[in-house]
């Protein structure tokens, strides 16, 4: 390593163990909360965009979605995993082999994104139907889906890069990276689906090109040395054992992410029974549900780092300090957030698709998870706390409990029992039901982490 990389080493390590903990949370989860803003700001303009085109288009996107999140889990497995261990070998400064686990994680990544996309493009039918698809939103999904599959493998490389910065404590210039894909599908979408008349084909372009610039901005941070890693195919190391180790510590991103998206195809197959009003209500509350999430979530990501550098460099004083800061702010900051959700829950609904039975629906059901999303923020942060430290059994449980356990049970049980109201009812359960769950796992884990520091090697 050259001089001026120890000195970035140095100069990081001694931030992510010695800065104020509250003001290293924010300042790590302001680039990452403007980058999440800004990519939800574009789903939500491109699902208004779309559902000027008609609630059966704006429906298709929805379906796709559910593809699109196991793209998603994918880069976040290898994303979280890698970046998890490569932080606390940081921690531990062992800067070596957290570049060679960065640069195993990518092309992992990368590699598996390809793989999806090309079993995906004879399987497009199937994928469409079992995403819960009607015959009248079918040749719209079909069009949105098979552009996607194009850039599968920098959607999947981009998350993981993403993910990787994040770790590092490096989240400004994910967040440089996201936005700039995200400010380009803005602009791409009207261009696209109305002045030259593609319509959801349009849609799915932007998309498509706007996670090809952000895959090559990201990138870019890790070759021109911005960053503490260096990601190189020398690096990438094959063996069983470092890709398995990868994989298992990503797992819960993996399952979160791959349970979201069966949550996702069960939630539209039961809504489709009540029509195409019913599937683009769903869609467009779980688009404004997640954006209200947003904040939340930075915060909680925000935090892994800081948790992960501080485990590898044994401050367990500094973890403490920083779950119990990730969860006020966290839980503040979405208690505002709800509770305007909640004065204008109908006309938030309107934007995005002006037809009665589309805003009746979706206003009942976005009230409800506005009033038990309060219960969210606690989950999240054992669950990263869980995940951050390398412990991937209980972390793997937690993420899989909520998605798994608890809400497609719900869904099962409640759409038969309540039919369209228990579709609407099912996600604010599962939200009750994780919190004493997560409770009884961050007890065990406190009391079993040393009440002390240890000296760093």
């Amino acid at each position: 390593m050259n001089q001026q990389s120890g000195s970035r080493a140095s100069s990081q390590y001694n931030r992510m163990t010695e800065e104020s903990i509250p003001r290293l949370i924010v300042r790590l989860s302001i680039p990452t909360i403007l980058s999440m803003l800004v990519t939800n700001i574009y789903n939500l303009v491109d699902t208004a965009f779309v559902g000027q085109l008609g609630t059966s288009e704006s429906a298709a996107v929805g379906i796709v979605f559910g593809f699109m999140s196991i793209l998603q889990a994918v880069g976040f497995m290898f994303g979280q995993g890698a970046g998890s261990i490569t932080a606390r070998l940081l921690g531990a400064r062992d800067d070596r082999n957290a570049s060679r686990v960065a640069s195993t994680g990518i092309v992992c990544s990368v590699l598996l994104g390809g793989i999806i996309s090309l079993a995906a493009f004879p399987l497009h039918h199937w994928i469409i139907l079992t995403l819960g698809s009607t015959e009248t939103i079918y040749p719209h999904a079909r069009s949105y889906l098979l552009t996607i599959l194009f850039a599968a493998p920098f959607m999947t490389g981009g998350y993981t890069l993403n993910n990787l910065l994040r770790y590092e404590g490096k989240a400004s210039l994910g967040m440089i990276g996201l936005m700039s894909g995200a400010i380009l599908n803005i602009a791409l979408d009207p261009i696209l689906m109305f002045v030259l008349h593609m319509g959801v084909a349009g849609a799915a372009l932007a998309t498509a090109a706007s996670q090809v610039i952000s895959f090559l901005i990201l990138l870019s941070m890790f070759l021109r040395g911005r960053t503490v890693t260096r990601l190189s195919l020398k690096q990438f190391d094959p063996r069983p054992r470092v890709i398995g180790d990868i994989m298992t510590t990503g797992l819960p991103s993996m399952l979160r992410q791959v349970l979201n998206s069966v949550a996702s195809i069960l939630l539209n197959s039961s809504a489709a029974v009540y029509g195409d009003a019913a599937v683009a209500a769903m869609s467009i509350v779980g688009r404004i549900s997640f954006f209200v999430f947003a904040l939340a979530l930075g915060i909680g990501q925000g935090f892994q780092p800081v948790c992960a550098y501080n485990f590898g460099a044994k401050k367990y004083l500094r973890l403490r300090s920083a779950y119990r800061v990730t969860v006020m702010l966290s839980e503040a900051i979405l208690i505002v957030s709800a509770v305007l959700t909640l004065l204008f829950s109908g006309n938030l609904i309107a934007v995005f698709r002006n037809d009665p039975d589309v805003i009746s629906i979706g206003t009942r059901a976005l009230q409800l998870q506005m009033i038990t999303i309060l219960f969210l923020p606690f989950s999240m942060s054992t669950e990263m706390l869980y995940q951050s430290t390398g412990h991937r059994l209980g972390a793997s449980f937690l993420s899989s409990a909520r998605s798994g356990l608890f809400f497609i049970p719900s869904l099962i049980l409640l759409s038969r029992l309540r039919g369209l109201a228990g579709i609407q009812e099912a996600q604010p359960l599962a939200y009750l039901l994780a919190f004493p769950l997560a409770l009884f796992f961050m007890l065990r884990f406190m009391r079993r982490l040393p009440k002390a520091d240890e000296p760093s090697a």
